[in-house]
């Protein structure tokens, strides 16, 4: 992805830069070879949820399509030019858009009757009115400088499609939603731990909203098993697709080091790496581990106590090569999920490392494969199975191994989740839908 561009773009006039076009990729015979696709998508970094964003517009590219990226922020006032629109733009360069375009709601507009209304229901843990209130509010970029025609829009959270359905008004153009899991879901596990007042909003009021906003789309797209079914179920009348997400694989190495866990800053991880280093750690204490991700700002807002006592663990946020030098080393790839819903992407980019895994049932949530049966893959549901299979990983550390690339975690990586799977499942959905 990072290979230079077989022919000159201009610059984008606007925005927080452009890509560059991928070189090698296999041609295919595709409906969107020259045609304009906007990805609208959260201004989200070092997540899951961007490096499908990525993958996204890798495969439009390679399916012959100019891509504009539409990030949009979701606080106000986080402009293109604040710190956190400067960070974002710094940690998103895997994103090569054609395009990349930056939007967000003014904090002018924070003084808005209807974004004052959202913002009492957020107080009483309603996260799905307020974050569809301020995609309401975003100031959007006029595509028509860059693109005067688009031909599919790709709209990724519901929360967003408010901007999606604003960029197809006078475009004959379908609109592609990317669910990302049942977002309700997520709010009320999060507000299990979140001060809000009384009274506290139901799942079932973020639900409503959820189902009514993405009920402008065409088609529904799923990452996993488990979220398809439900949207199936709720939204009947809607067309919907399963399409499991692609990751870059990591590289495959000797895996004579440290145990590693690597994970971003979201409530669920949180959950998982607390009980991790109270319940499986302390059994295990001459294991030596690190941890990788953003997840660090968790520890040290929400358990600073724990956090001071495992500090030397953390290493944050690493740069891409530094991440690879982790996964070829790690003696095992530690998956300690215990809450959440959705598809994990830091697991499919487990399975690619083809390193052993010592995990919990719920890290393969979604997936549809039997992990209990894969040879390099441990499963142990409670702290001291877990420190168990930790200390045996690593008392066996200097007996020689297989061949990572031929583990059977590498071989459903490669089947199910590589990119060339998701790029031809990607242009049947796009086929279906009849883009002009």
């Amino acid at each position: 992805m990072n290979e230079q561009s077989q022919m000159e773009e201009p610059p984008a006039p606007q925005g927080i830069g452009d890509g560059k076009r991928g070189a090698g990729a296999t041609p295919v015979d595709s409906s969107l070879v020259g045609k304009t696709v906007v990805i609208v998508h959260p201004a989200w970094h070092s997540c899951g949820s961007h490096q499908v964003f990525v993958s996204q517009a890798r495969a439009y590219r390679s399916l012959g399509a100019k891509v504009v990226s539409l990030a949009i922020a979701d606080t106000p006032g986080c402009s293109e030019g604040s710190r956190a629109g400067r960070a974002y733009a710094a940690a998103t360069g895997d994103l090569e858009a054609d395009i990349r375009l930056f939007a967000d709601m003014p904090l002018r507009k924070i003084l808005n009757g209807s974004f004052l209304q959202a913002a009492k229901k957020w107080l009483h843990g309603n996260d799905a009115a307020m974050r569809v209130e301020i995609a309401k509010q975003a100031s959007i970029p006029d595509l028509r400088v860059f693109a005067p025609r688009i031909a599919l829009i790709h709209c990724n959270h519901f929360f967003c499609m408010p901007v999606a359905v604003r960029l197809r008004e006078n475009q004959a153009c379908p609109i592609l939603l990317d669910t990302h899991d049942l977002q309700a879901r997520q709010y009320a596990l999060r507000n299990r731990a979140r001060v809000r007042l009384p009274p506290a909003v139901s799942y079932e009021e973020m639900l409503e909203i959820e189902l009514e906003t993405m009920r402008s789309a065409d088609i529904l797209i799923h990452l996993n098993d488990e979220e398809a079914a439900a949207f199936k179920s709720l939204v009947p009348d809607k067309p919907h697709a399963l399409l499991y997400p692609t990751i870059n694989d990591v590289p495959i190495g000797p895996g004579k080091g440290d145990a590693l866990i690597v994970a971003s800053a979201n409530y669920p991880n949180y959950l998982g790496l607390r009980w991790f280093l109270r319940e499986v750690l302390p059994l295990a204490p001459a294991v030596p581990v690190q941890i990788l991700g953003n997840i660090e700002r968790e520890l040290q807002s929400r358990a600073p106590g724990l956090y001071k006592a495992h500090a030397r663990l953390f290493l944050g946020r690493v740069e891409t090569e530094a991440l690879h030098d982790a996964y070829r080393n790690a003696l095992a790839v530690l998956l300690p999920a215990t809450a959440g819903h959705g598809i994990s992407i830091k697991t499919i980019e487990a399975l690619s490392s083809g390193a052993p895994l010592i995990a919990t049932s719920l890290a393969f949530r979604g997936l549809g494969i039997d992990a209990a049966g894969l040879a390099n893959v441990t499963l142990a549901e409670d702290g001291p199975a877990f420190a168990a299979a930790l200390r045996r990983a690593h008392a066996n550390r200097d007996v020689p191994g297989g061949n990572r690339q031929l583990a059977p975690t590498r071989q459903i990586y490669e089947e199910r989740f590589a990119f060339d799977a998701y790029r031809k499942s990607l242009c049947a959905i796009v086929e279906q839908t009849s883009a002009p």
